[in-house]
C-alpha cells in the first residue's frame, strides 16, 4: 500500500471524521488542511503566491494514524473484497477487518461467496441477504425426481452451501433481525425453523423463489417467530392458501406477503410405475 506519512499533532476524533468524509476514495493517504498554531509554524507552511486562498497548505497523515472509531468507519464504505486485501497490509488494519463491529450487514450475490473468507460472522450481524440471480436457479427450482443426470449434477455443486451456512448463523448470530433469501432453492424448512429457534430478534424474513419452502415453515413462525413482524413468501409453490390461512389466524399482527405462491402448482411426487403384469394386459387390449 503506497502513501506518504507526515507526523503532525494527532488531530482530534471530530477533525479525523471531517477528514474521512472528504477523503474516502484514497487508497492510504489522507490530505489535511492543517491550521499552524505558531509564527513558526505558518512561516514553515506559508502557502506559494500562485495558490494563495484562506484554506491552509494541503498536509498528509497515513490512514494508521487513525483511530478505531474512523477506521471502522473508513472500512464501512468498502466492499467485503477490499475490505480483505486492506486487512493484508498490516496487523492493524487486520485487527479493524476482525472487529465484529465491522460486521453487522452481510449481502451475499452468488452462493460461492458464501464459501470466501472475505467477511466475519458474529453477534454484532444484524442484516443477512443472500440473492442469487442465475440461470442455474432455474435448474435447482427443478422438482428432484425430474432432473436430468447432469441437472442433478450442477445441482450438487451447491446443494448443501445455504443451508451450511445458516447453521453457521445459527450459531454464530443469535442478534439477527433481518433475513433477506432470493433463489435459494434448496433451502430446507428445517433449517429455517432452526433459524427461528436460534435467532429470537430475527423481525423479517423474506423468501423468493425458494423452492422447498412449504407449509412446515408457517408452522415454524407460528410456533417460534414470537418477534416475526414481516414475512414475504413470494414464488414459493409449495406454500399452499390453507397453510397461509392458518398463518393469518396463529398470528394477525404479522405482515404477511405471498405473492403468487398458493396460485402456483406445487411439487408433485413421481407416479408409480405400474407393474409388468399390468403393463401386458394393457398392451394386449
Amino acid at each position: 500500500m503506497s502513501g506518504s506519512c507526515c507526523f503532525f499533532p494527532h488531530p482530534s476524533a471530530e477533525l479525523q471524521h471531517q477528514l474521512l468524509a472528504k477523503n474516502k476514495h484514497h487508497s492510504s493517504t489522507i490530505y489535511v488542511h492543517w491550521q499552524a498554531r505558531t509564527g513558526e509554524e505558518r512561516r514553515q507552511v506559508s502557502p506559494s503566491p500562485s495558490c494563495r486562498t484562506h484554506m491552509w497548505p494541503l498536509l498528509t497523515m497515513h490512514i494508521t494514524q487513525l483511530n478505531r472509531e474512523c477506521l471502522l468507519h473508513l472500512f464501512s464504505f468498502l466492499d467485503k473484497d477490499s475490505r480483505k486485501s486492506l486487512a493484508r497490509t498490516c496487523s492493524q488494519l487486520h485487527e479493524v477487518f476482525e472487529d465484529p463491529a465491522l460486521w453487522s450487514l452481510l449481502h451475499f450475490r452468488s452462493l460461492t461467496e458464501l464459501q470466501k473468507d472475505n467477511f466475519l460472522l458474529g453477534p454484532a450481524l444484524r442484516s443477512l441477504s443472500i440473492c442469487w440471480h442465475s440461470s442455474r436457479v432455474q435448474v435447482c427450482s427443478i422438482e428432484d425426481w425430474l432432473k436430468s443426470a447432469f441437472q442433478r449434477s450442477i445441482c450438487s455443486q451447491h446443494e448443501s452451501l445455504v443451508n451450511d451456512f445458516l447453521l453457521q448463523v445459527c450459531d454464530r448470530c443469535p442478534n439477527l433481525a433481518s433475513v433477506t433469501l432470493s433463489g435459494c432453492g434448496h433451502v430446507t424448512d428445517d433449517c429455517l425453523a432452526r433459524l427461528l429457534r436460534c435467532c429470537p430478534r430475527l423481525r423479517a424474513l423474506r423468501l423468493e423463489n425458494c423452492a422447498r419452502v412449504t407449509n412446515r415453515t408457517l408452522a415454524a413462525v407460528a410456533a417460534d417467530g414470537r418477534a416475526l413482524q414481516t414475512l414475504h413468501v413470494d414464488f414459493c409453490r409449495n406454500v399452499s392458501a390453507a397453510g397461509l390461512r392458518r398463518l393469518r389466524a396463529a398470528c394477525p399482527r404479522l405482515a404477511l406477503r405471498a405473492e403468487h405462491s398458493a396460485a402456483m402448482l406445487p411439487d408433485q411426487p413421481p407416479r408409480p410405475r405400474a407393474p409388468a403384469a399390468t403393463l401386458g394386459k394393457l398392451l394386449q387390449h
